[in-house]
């Protein structure tokens, strides 16, 4: 089963610096049915300002992946990592017994990402950070591990979950296939461009929430870049 969830009918916030979209109940936005999809608790849609952002607060015991899709972002935290990641690109931050961070935009055009909390398998554990270039053209007609829980996926940024963060480019006319093993829980969301999954069509933004049990295949209606977490 899918569950398609269009980019329209998503928690909406817009703070004039930050305009997002909750694809989960986030912050003031509250839906019962939408509280998460297995491991996955939140997976905003932001478009930040130019210089401006999220001032120093603090997280614990989550995973959050950041998946810049346009500009760059800047981060700094608690532990005194420091690092710009551009588009393409992603950062991990494990938040283990506790951290605070600060996200800034400070390129002179609007920043555009998918944020991602994944809870981890084990409560506590040090904070930590990394951040990995990820070039386009490597995930061209297949997905690649950006993050991911499991040991064999030698390239990918490390989290403390049961889970992988997938991405993937697509010429328009191709398709892949994603198997979602018994129990676990998917959730895709095209960054560009639109693809249909199972006969189902998404635009760019839109989200689908994948039942386990299943191989769905995943073709681009057009040229398209699309991130898919698999979790428990």
């Amino acid at each position: 089963m899918i569950d398609k969830r269009s980019f329209e009918g998503l928690g909406h916030a817009d703070h004039g610096w930050l305009n997002a979209r909750h694809h989960f109940s986030f912050a003031n936005y509250h839906d019962p049915k939408r509280m998460g999809w297995g491991a996955i608790r939140v997976w905003n849609d932001d478009e930040i300002a130019p210089n401006s952002g999220f001032p120093p607060h603090p997280h614990r015991d989550m995973e959050i992946i950041t998946f810049v899709r346009s500009g760059a972002i800047t981060h700094q935290d608690s532990m005194g990592n420091t690092g710009r990641t551009a588009a393409g690109d992603v950062q991990v931050m494990s938040a283990g017994t506790g951290v605070r961070h600060a996200e800034y935009n400070l390129e002179p055009e609007t920043t555009r990402i998918f944020q991602i909390w994944i809870e981890p398998r084990l409560k506590g554990g040090a904070p930590s950070w990394g951040a990995k270039p990820f070039p386009r053209d490597d995930r061209s007609g297949r997905f690649v591990p950006l993050a991911s829980g499991y040991a064999e996926d030698v390239e990918a940024l490390r989290i403390r979950a049961d889970a992988r963060v997938l991405g993937a480019t697509l010429k328009a006319g191709e398709t892949l296939t994603h198997e979602v093993g018994a129990g676990r829980h998917a959730y895709l969301v095209p960054a560009t461009g639109a693809v249909e999954i199972d006969g189902v069509r998404f635009d760019a933004r839109d989200g689908a929430a994948i039942d386990g049990g299943a191989t769905v295949s995943i073709t681009a209606l057009e040229d398209a870049e699309i991130v898919l977490v698999d979790a428990e």
